[in-house]
């Protein structure tokens, strides 16, 4: 049974992107800040992990009691809306060390496994508005494209993957022809 990790599942994308895959025979690990009782069917296919991205101990327990990982679907952030000059920069700081560094650090910490295993995709959630256009209110959003490609360049030497995918796939705009090689049965 292939196993899927996913941050940020309190609500949103990271929720209904833990639904989907469970639907699809998944084993799902939810990861949160603070987890919510209530939010998933009772399943032992199904966890749920408090973990941090911004902690590095929180990740280092997090992965630890997670076990084998198939799939990191980097989607834990924080968004942003309003003018650059008027937000403050503390916030930006705390934007850029969960939406850019906590993506870095999760995937640094799952890809020795992978890497080991020969075996593993990483998923980095991003903004598509900031694909298309420059976004100054949302800074960090365009940073996991970048990474995601460094990834998939370095990776060819392995079976690991790394791909980008945009935040706007949810259960009303899923298709599940968009993931056709996410099947537990490989």
């Amino acid at each position: 049974m292939k196993t899927v990790l996913i941050t940020g599942c309190s609500s949103g994308y990271g929720l209904e992107t833990a639904r989907y895959f469970h639907s699809r025979g998944w084993t799902v690990i939810a990861t949160m800040r603070r987890p919510v009782a209530g939010l998933f069917p009772d399943s032992n296919r199904i966890r749920v992990l408090a973990l941090d991205v911004t902690d590095p101990d929180s990740i280092a327990d997090g992965i630890a009691a997670a076990g084998a990982i198939d799939v990191l679907v980097n989607n834990a952030g924080i968004g942003v809306v309003g003018a650059f000059e008027a937000t403050p920069i503390a916030m930006i700081r705390d934007v850029f060390d969960t939406n850019v560094f906590g993506t870095l650090a999760m995937t640094q910490a799952v890809i020795p496994q992978m890497r080991e295993r020969r075996s593993g995709t990483i998923i980095n959630v991003t903004s598509p508005v900031c694909a298309s256009r420059a976004c100054p209110w949302l800074l960090p959003t365009p940073a996991a494209r970048p990474q995601s490609r460094a990834l998939r360049a370095r990776s060819r030497t392995s079976s690991a993957r790394s791909v980008c995918g945009s935040s706007w796939w949810s259960r009303a705009t899923a298709r599940p022809r968009d993931l056709p090689r996410m099947a537990p049965s490989e």
